[in-house]
């Protein structure tokens, strides 16, 4: 986001310590941190324990995370309950299933406490038997993605760097940190429970900003020295990661980010996790859970790709979906071919206009629409226009809730990040797979800066920064 004027939102905040916000009340203030981190000696292969983000680790995936290393990271923010039958755990893997902390197992106990409790114990065990290690120094850790291209090589291929600490946590009226997403009290419950219970930040969150160079040339220099660690992942994407321990480069972060905001780009319900955390432990001063782990990418320097979320309708069969549709919408055909099924998408959007596809039995279907008349009717008029026509927006206010009449819960609604494992989704359960088209970045920025927020899971930002490569301990102040 854009540098904020010293006499902005955010300045005038006031506060005493525990007050969410005064940290960062002169803009973002990112703090160095002893890394938690694995010691190589004591595991086999880096990438072997690390994860993708908790919210795209699909069923399958989790049991092949789980397999691959019996340390992997996976185990810590995707836990298993314990004492529970297989049935039940079976009923609880996925972050598609958001555990309810209000939900019971067979015995009586909460499945949700089994879960943290075990990451929990198992967070310590790892540090006791000296699997993870604490580094001895306070750092911002510089990290570094090479995404390969499409064919696997060079060309295409996405480079991204960031720095990873630990920055103030202040609510959106602060106007220092925005949220662009509305989030889900069921999985914040959920990241509440597993951080109040291990004490610590499993996985970094991706916000972006700009700056005026400080922190950038902070980076490029510590990516000119030998990292602290390198691995590739199964994905083919190369991980650095690099110490900047010098006071003195500290020094120069801070002053660059002091008069910055920044955009959530990923990550919304773990933002709301430590503003949840921040207020109940608000009677501490100089608390370690007015901080959080980011990772804060320049965009500037490295622009994010956006991607969209797609949506499986798990109760909804594809040819129930399209008979429910009125005159108002537009359906035609768009052949087998997830690619050009995908290009008829785009080119839909192009021309302006509400797209989406819509798949499940092996056909691809090109849903436009609805028309003026409908917009309002259906979708709430206090919010700007560029809001209102969202694909989101309508696809939630119009065909979700008013024609296919689909509730917004978990058993009814699974959002998958990739396209392939929704249209699998779908077909598997003999629900309907609804394919969006990315949303653009400037649109997303325009509305935070508004303060307005965008209907959940509407964006994913890349690339997402691995989970595992460093982890911050409360416990170590």
């Amino acid at each position: 986001m854009e540098a904020l004027s010293a006499h902005g939102a955010a300045a005038s905040h006031q506060g005493g310590p525990g007050d969410p916000g005064h940290v960062a009340a002169a803009g973002l203030s990112l703090a160095p941190f002893r890394g938690l981190r694995y010691v190589p000696g004591r595991i086999g292969d880096l990438a072997a324990v690390t994860s993708p983000p908790y919210d795209v680790v699909d069923p399958e995936r989790l049991a092949s995370l789980e397999t691959a290393d019996p340390h992997n990271v996976v185990r810590l923010i995707l836990p298993r309950p314990e004492s529970e039958s297989p049935a039940e755990q079976d009923a609880e893997r996925g972050p598609e299933t958001w555990p309810d902390p209000h939900h019971s197992g067979r015995n009586g106990r909460r499945v949700s406490d089994t879960r943290y409790r075990h990451a929990a114990r198992l967070l310590a065990a790892w540090r006791r038997e000296g699997v993870l290690a604490p580094d001895d120094t306070p750092a911002l850790y510089v990290y570094e993605q090479r995404v390969p291209g499409p064919g696997g090589g060079r060309d295409g291929e996405v480079l991204q760097r960031g720095l990873i600490g630990a920055l103030a946590v202040s609510p959106p009226k602060a106007g220092v940190v925005l949220p662009h997403e509305d989030v889900m009290p069921r999985p914040v419950a959920d990241r509440v429970g597993l951080m109040r219970t291990t004490r610590a930040n499993l996985e970094p969150l991706l916000l972006t900003y700009r700056g005026k160079g400080g922190a950038a040339g902070v980076v490029e220099r510590a990516a000119a020295r030998p990292p602290l660690l390198v691995t590739t992942t199964a994905d083919g994407t190369r991980h650095r990661l690099w110490a900047v321990t010098d006071r003195a480069e500290h020094a120069v972060v801070a002053a660059d980010l002091a008069t910055c905001r920044a955009l959530i780009a990923d990550g919304h319900h773990r933002w709301a996790m430590y503003l949840r955390l921040q207020r109940e432990h608000r009677h501490l001063a100089h608390s370690p859970w007015d901080r959080g782990m980011v990772l804060l990418v320049d965009t500037a320097r490295y622009p994010l790709q956006v991607r969209a979320i797609h949506r499986v309708l798990y109760r909804l069969p594809p040819q129930t979906a399209l008979a429910r549709l009125g005159g108002d919408w537009q359906v035609t055909d768009a052949g087998t071919s997830p690619a050009g099924a995908l290009d008829a998408l785009a080119a839909a959007k192009r021309q302006g206009g509400n797209a989406f596809l819509l798949t499940g039995d092996g056909r691809y279907r090109l849903l436009r629409g609805p028309g003026d008349e409908t917009l309002k009717q259906t979708v709430r008029t206090d919010r700007p226009e560029e809001w209102r026509q969202l694909d989101a927006t309508v696809l939630h206010s119009v065909l979700l809730d008013s024609v296919w009449r689909v509730p917004d819960a978990p058993d009814h609604i699974g959002y998958l990040h990739d396209t392939a494992a929704a249209v699998r989704e779908a077909e598997r359960c003999g629900g309907t797979a609804v394919l969006l088209h990315p949303v653009e970045e400037g649109v997303v920025r325009r509305l935070a800066e508004q303060g307005v927020t965008m209907p959940r899971k509407s964006t994913s930002f890349g690339p997402k920064p691995a989970t595992g490569l460093v982890l911050r301990s409360l416990d170590l102040g």
